[in-house]
């Protein structure tokens, strides 16, 4: 008799859905991006602006990242996402436990809300994990989603997120800019200290493909780096040799300075 685990994580059909498109900014682009989303749409009402942390965890071989470098059609994103500035964080601080899931341009997020010590968010305590092993893969299980092998913390990356709403169909627009990088986990990077990658980052989240009205207009939008992501642009930076040209630079592009 074959035994088989079945995950809900990999069946979105079950769960809300939403299309994402990404386009990747040049430095010279970001404060003219920022100036024209602010004319054709509107700042989102709850949290227009903030710092987004998260702490991603990954196998020892760096599964999900070698998945997403790779173009996989399915992969998952294991991570834990806090909001504000570092120096803002004290007693006791709400943290979120999440699972994306992403199917082709189609994705999912499940989430759990927990409370932890502000001081276990301190960069050089979260190679503990911050959460311990039972609540991670309990929670995952609930998620319905058995990761293949043990989680680590691999990577905290920071950014500033702008976020917006299209005037017209309501879409979720964020730009999202000063994405700074550590590596927590021994071995990609030697733990370097601190990368920024130049430039920045419009996401259009919503229940369809098609880009609203207001936004076709926009040239910065006619490259689409609809693959892109921060947790491996991030990781492929850090493990580069330093000086090597790109190394801050999205795959397939060498961004100016």
């Amino acid at each position: 008799m074959v035994v088989q685990l079945y995950s809900p994580a990999l069946d979105i059909s079950r769960l809300p859905e939403r299309f994402e498109r990404k386009y990747f900014l040049a430095p010279r682009e970001v404060g003219l991006a920022y100036g024209l989303l602010r004319q054709i749409c509107l700042p989102a009402e709850e949290y227009p602006s903030e710092q987004i942390n998260s702490l991603y965890f990954d196998t020892a071989d760096l599964d999900q990242h070698q998945r997403s470098d790779g173009g996989d059609y399915d992969k998952d994103k294991v991570r834990l996402r806090w909001y504000g500035r570092d120096e803002d964080l004290q007693g006791i601080q709400a943290v979120y436990l999440e699972l994306k899931s992403r199917r082709g341009f189609s994705s999912t997020k499940q989430r759990l809300k927990l409370q932890v010590p502000a001081a276990d968010l301190a960069l050089d305590r979260l190679a503990k994990g911050v959460v311990s092993k039972n609540s991670l893969y309990n929670t995952l299980a609930s998620f319905g989603y058995f990761p293949a092998g043990m989680l680590l913390p691999v990577i905290r990356i920071s950014y500033w997120r702008y976020r917006f709403s299209d005037i017209i169909s309501a879409q979720r627009v964020s730009l999202d800019c000063r994405i700074r990088s550590t590596i927590i986990m021994p071995g990609p990077g030697n733990g370097e200290k601190e990368l920024e990658l130049p430039g920045g980052v419009i996401e259009i989240k919503g229940q369809s493909m098609e880009l609203p009205v207001t936004l076709k207009g926009m040239k910065l939008l006619n490259i689409d780096w609809s693959r892109f992501s921060k947790y491996s642009a991030c990781i492929d930076s850090h493990m580069e040799v330093p000086g090597t040209m790109g190394r801050l630079s999205p795959s397939g592009r060498v961004v100016q300075l």
